[in-house]
């Protein structure tokens, strides 16, 4: 039974319940579909199915994430805070601020660079090779040949290279999230 001002079961649950499955989404989709669909399907195909994927995966993230965020806030009140309760609530903060940021801006910049240059590589036949290793010459003489492709490709990984950061950061925090409640349960 819980005490006046604790949370009761079914909000215990719910906590552990978005808490996992944004882990979960985020091992899946960081660690293996990228891995094993880069390596099954054409570059392009790999593409698409990245930006309808992702939009789904970042809005889903940072549901959880505020969901778990105003369950621990409602719980914690801030002047009585501990240092542990400190790093978990900032922690969860920057899951919101980091899953809305891919969500909003990064994931959308990096999916209109993409397909802006796929575009330009189907001009010149590539995009249905699968893997990063098929037909590197090609692309690598496109880059020198074409400004534009060039400066497409420049912002493609930098958007990419901040998104990518951004979701390892919110890994980190879920996973540190996860690792405060475990070490905080009674019994299993």
């Amino acid at each position: 039974m819980t005490s006046e001002g604790e949370p009761g079961h079914l909000i215990r649950t719910a906590h552990l319940f978005l808490l996992s499955t944004a882990w979960g989404m985020q091992l899946w989709v960081t660690f293996i579909a990228g891995f094993v669909l880069f390596r099954g399907v054409s570059r392009h195909t790999f593409g698409l199915v990245q930006s309808k994927l992702f939009p789904f995966y970042f809005y889903t993230l940072l549901g959880c994430s505020f969901l778990n965020l105003a369950i621990f806030a409602t719980y914690h009140p801030r002047e009585l805070l501990s240092a542990g309760e400190t790093i978990q609530i900032v922690l969860l903060f920057s899951s919101v601020l980091l899953a809305a940021t891919n969500a909003s801006w990064l994931s959308r910049a990096t999916t209109k660079a993409m397909f802006q240059m796929q575009e330009i590589e189907r001009e010149h036949g590539l995009g249905d090779e699968v893997g990063l290793s098929a037909r590197r010459a090609d692309y690598q003489r496109l880059k020198e040949k074409d400004a534009k492709y060039r400066g497409l490709r420049q912002k493609f990984f930098t958007f990419h290279g901040l998104s990518s950061l951004c979701n390892l950061a919110c890994v980190v925090c879920t996973g540190v999230n996860l690792a405060f409640l475990a070490l905080h349960l009674d019994g299993l």
